[in-house]
């Protein structure tokens, strides 16, 4: 929220994650499910899958329908937006709505990611918006994500 009572992020289409849903559902039946993940997450042991579930499965189903996948993303303890886009608003900063080199490169090495300068300029230029460059929006962040 800034100063003039106007929020800096503003709402988003319903729309705006089904990309990113639509990579991890994997096999195109409009769910996602532990397989879908497997596939998605290769390097993601079964706890880790596991948890994705739990923690997206709202109604215990098995798998995680379109409605489940954007309460988890956009919904979180305060009631502001949801976690992915907090961890964005914490790798976005200097506040300007776009993660760019510099943002990235600095939170990335600060979890404990070693990535070199080839690595991260093909990040920003997968998650940029119209062959963008300069920096990477939120549904761009979602976009890298997804891949």
């Amino acid at each position: 929220m800034c100063p003039t009572g106007t929020s800096l992020w503003p709402a988003r289409n319903i729309s705006d994650l089904r990309s990113a849903f639509e990579v991890l559902d994997v096999d195109r039946d409009g769910k996602i499910s532990r397989e879908d993940l497997k596939t998605s997450y290769a390097d993601a042991d079964d706890d880790v899958i596991g948890t994705m579930m739990t923690v997206a499965d709202a109604n215990q189903n098995g798998y995680v329908e379109y409605d489940e996948f954007e309460k988890v993303l956009r919904s979180n303890n305060n009631g502001s937006g949801g976690v992915m886009e907090d961890v964005f608003k914490a790798m976005d900063g200097d506040g300007d709505g776009k993660v760019g080199y510099g943002d990235l490169r600095s939170y990335l090495l600060s979890a404990g990611f070693e990535v070199n300068d080839d690595e991260i300029k093909a990040m920003i230029r997968l998650g940029g918006v119209d062959g963008d460059t300069e920096g990477v929006t939120f549904e761009g962040f979602l976009k890298i994500l997804a891949v």
